[in-house]
């Protein structure tokens, strides 16, 4: 007795441009041909942003800013470890001295970094502000203009 053959439906399409040629493939399609690639179904929709929360702002800049700082503050310590280590640190006090016309003048390093660190507190404040005053702004003017609109893509990968 033998098995009886096994039929399998074609991939739902979605539009229909798409399951007229699924149609056609179907009905053309014999035994021994190998299965065409569908094509990959796109899903699009369109987002209309009018309206950003201020306290998400608030806490996104100030991680984004924060964080921003503390690389940019390890870069210069790495950065004087690596002049020091070279010696430009000291070339740089010979010269400095040369010009003011002093025999002691030095780099104090613990000084330089808490004078970093202040200039970045002070960064991280007003760009966190400026950037939350930003979106206050963006949320007024997008309830008169509407806002922007994106367009969302989704494909599918092909099977």
């Amino acid at each position: 007795m033998d098995p009886a053959p096994v039929v399998t439906a074609p991939p739902v399409a979605k539009s229909k441009r798409q399951r007229k040629r699924k149609a056609a493939v179907a009905v053309t399609e014999t035994e021994t041909e190998p299965e065409t690639e569908p094509d990959p179904v796109v899903r699009q929709s369109r987002v209309r942003v009018s309206k950003f929360d201020l306290w998400s702002v608030l806490k996104i800049a100030l991680c984004f800013y924060l964080a921003s700082v503390l690389v940019v503050v390890a870069a210069g310590v790495a950065l004087w470890l690596i002049a020091d280590g070279l010696g430009a640190i000291h070339d740089v006090e010979k010269f400095m001295g040369n010009i003011l016309t002093s025999n002691n003048y030095r780099l104090v390093p613990v000084q330089i970094l808490e004078g970093a660190a202040l200039v970045g507190v002070v960064f991280v404040a007003l760009a966190t502000i400026l950037t939350v005053v930003g979106a206050a702004l963006y949320n007024l003017f997008a309830e008169v203009l509407g806002g922007f609109e994106v367009t969302l893509s989704e494909s599918e990968p092909r099977r």
